[in-house]
């Protein structure tokens, strides 16, 4: 016990020395007589094991290894921002913000958008659990190892944390970090790093944490995802933050109208250059949170935040020729070939031009200068020609009439911007796109076939559609490039998987134009089996909410090629799911029920509670109020939900008495 209290006590202390250095930049002891207090505990760990702990100091010089990052879902939705880049388009915003709220006052809280890695970060008991890289805003990767290792994510909080939530942050590379950085990789004759932000998002994914360890990296923290965490605005939360052990930098800003939101972006417009890191704008949200729940969010994005994009870089270069890619849906894209040039930090070679009414509106020629910047300081594009000194000699662009991958004439559509190949069955990257969406993350997420195992497999002549997938067979896989025995079993059994995937997210992989994932949930809602979907009159699909003439048409068309039939009946005959879990004789189940969700669950996460809840026809609600039908308590439920649910005399049900409820 004496060696355990020891190893404890100094955890203690070393937890408390790193959070006075890198978090209150205000040491008390040296950087030697903190290695001495580490070199320490490292030696006590050693040889007593039975002491270890994730969260340990020593955790920080990183050495574990992860060979594949697993997949997670996030609890909480990380939505991406709606982007303006005016003060108009700010005032339209906050003017969409009044209607909704009427009458009542509000204010605004403006903060930097640094630019680096996004990032969610959970802990329980003030503990850190794990770290999640933002992903696709729905699932990320687990990077939970080499989050460990930076000094600026605290493992244990102090102060009055709440038992379990969730915290958002950016991971950065500041400039003098990044300087450093390629000193040492040109002095070992290696290529430097482009920018600090490919950098910063590029080290996450590093399999040795040993060489995260190694590397300046910073972890700010901007937004709190929880119930019951005690506090009631944006500004209240980042100042929590900051007491609980979180970096937070004092850049932050309450404001109270419009005015005061234009001088704090008109300020860092002008003074972000003397920032020791990137950003690339500022965020503005609602202060207040019930304000903020009030608004809501679209599909993408949150109503009461929006992100101010400063002017991006320009760029001049000459457009040296121009290619052409398709799509999986045979859209023909143009992309401009330029000669290189240093565009905010990369190398930009590439711009996509859209399509031929977009080449027709700059007026380019081959052989133009050009002027390119980043759409949101991300993608390359051309804004304009450079008209003044234009070259003698230029060429007229004269858009393609046949596909360049199949050969077929192209069809432009009345109404349409884009050329398409209508060879949807014979044009190879449109086979192999179709294939790759099938299996990708937010459609079947089929694990051991990416982006180029799918498009090995298709030149191999293994697979030329989606239901091919189902009959590979191991022999065939082998002897394949870069298809270890592991690789293949992954793959196999990745696809077998599959087949427990449901139904809306087999219909959104089918890749039918025009039906997205939100769509695919309506239709199956709607119609709970492929059949009954198939055989849909025109009149029967437009009365499905969200489902207008284009949709219907291109589902009619879809359904009526005998091809597209076939291949569902492959997928049928395989044991993919076209049919809802829920029959349509119990989706009313739940009508006119209420429910409140909170805490932590153990077999579903709270988005899939809150659409199994839905589906039955039941309501979800915010908050507990005496019209609340069920309180469903998971772990680490807050204590004012269960104060008011014994009030209200409301039943606090555990997530196994729902599924009793449900007869499920």
């Amino acid at each position: 016990m004496e060696i355990e209290k020891k190893i404890r006590t100094l955890r203690e202390s070393l937890h408390e020395h790193n959070y006075l250095y890198y978090i209150k930049d205000s040491p008390e002891i040296s950087d030697y007589e903190f290695d001495q207090l580490l070199n320490t505990l490292v030696a006590l760990e050693q040889q007593y094991p039975e002491y270890f702990d994730p969260n340990s100091p020593t955790q920080r010089v990183g050495g574990g290894i992860t060979k594949d990052f697993k997949t997670r879902s996030h609890r909480y939705p990380m939505y991406s921002l709606s982007n303006t880049y005016s003060k108009e388009e700010l005032t339209d915003w906050a003017n969409r913000v009044e209607k909704v709220l009427g009458d009542e006052e509000y204010a605004f809280t403006c903060e930097l958008k640094y630019d680096g890695a996004s990032i969610n970060l959970t802990y329980e008991n003030g503990k850190f659990v794990r770290g999640v890289t933002r992903g696709d805003g729905s699932l990320g990767d687990d990077v939970s190892t080499n989050l460990r290792t930076l000094p600026t994510i605290p493992l244990t909080l102090i102060g009055d944390y709440p038992p379990v939530f969730e915290i958002r942050g950016e991971i950065i590379l500041p400039f003098d970090g990044f300087q450093a950085l390629n000193e040492q990789r040109i002095q070992r004759g290696e290529e430097p790093f482009m920018n600090p932000r490919n950098t910063a998002s590029g080290s996450l994914k590093l399999q040795d944490s040993s060489l995260v360890a190694n590397r300046p990296l910073e972890c700010f923290l901007y937004a709190l995802a929880g119930e019951d965490l005690g506090v009631d605005t944006q500004m209240e939360s980042l100042e929590k933050s900051r007491s609980w052990g979180f970096k937070v930098p004092d850049t932050a800003k309450y404001a109270g109208d419009l005015e005061e939101v234009f001088q704090y972006l008109d300020y860092w417009d002008k003074n972000r250059v003397h920032l020791p890191y990137e950003i690339d704008g500022v965020v503005i949200k609602i202060n207040r949170f019930d304000q903020q729940k009030i608004l809501g969010h679209t599909a993408k994005s949150p109503r009461w935040a929006i992100a101010y994009k400063f002017q991006a870089e320009k760029a001049t270069t000459k457009l040296e020729a121009v290619s052409y890619q398709v799509g999986r849906t045979g859209a023909i894209t143009p992309v401009a070939n330029l000669s290189p040039v240093l565009l905010s930090g990369t190398t930009v070679k590439r711009a996509s031009l859209h399509n031929a009414e977009q080449i027709e509106k700059l007026g380019l020629r081959i052989g133009d200068c050009v002027y390119i910047e980043k759409g949101g300081e991300i993608i390359p594009k051309i804004v304009g020609v450079v008209n003044e000194n234009r070259p003698e000699v230029t060429h007229q662009i004269k858009f393609i009439n046949h596909c360049p991958e199949c050969h077929s004439v192209l069809v432009k559509e009345t109404g349409e911007a884009q050329h398409y190949c209508k060879n949807q069955y014979g044009c190879p990257p449109q086979i192999i796109g179709k294939i790759q969406h099938y299996t990708s993350r937010k459609a079947m997420d089929i694990d051991g076939l990416g982006n180029e195992t799918v498009a090995l497999l298709y030149h191999q002549g293994l697979i030329s559609n989606i239901a091919d997938l189902y009959e590979l067979e191991r022999a065939a896989l082998l002897p394949l490039d870069r298809m270890a025995e592991k690789s293949v079993d992954n793959l196999i059994e990745g696809v077998e998987a599959s087949k427990n995937k449901p139904f809306s997210k087999v219909l959104f992989g089918m890749g039918i134009r025009y039906v997205g994932e939100t769509v695919a949930k309506k239709l199956v809602n709607a119609f709970p089996n492929i059949d009954l979907l198939s055989e849909a009159s025109r009149e029967q699909l437009i009365e499905v909410d969200e489902i207008g003439d284009r949709i219907a048409d291109s589902l009619i068309e879809y359904f009526g090629a005998p091809s597209n039939i076939d291949l569902i009946n492959r997928l049928k005959n395989s044991g993919v799911q076209f049919h809802t879990e829920i029959s349509s004789s119990s989706s009313d189940i739940l009508r006119d029920k209420k429910f409140v969700i909170s805490g932590v669950f153990e077999n579903i996460s709270r988005e899939e509670l809150k659409e199994k809840i839905e589906s039955l026809g039941g309501t979800v609600m915010i908050a507990v109020s005496a019209k609340t039908n069920y309180l469903v308590a998971g772990e680490g439920m807050g204590p004012s939900k269960r104060v008011k649910a014994e009030k209200h005399n409301i039943p606090i049900i555990d997530e196994a008495s729902f599924f009793e409820l449900v007869n499920i």
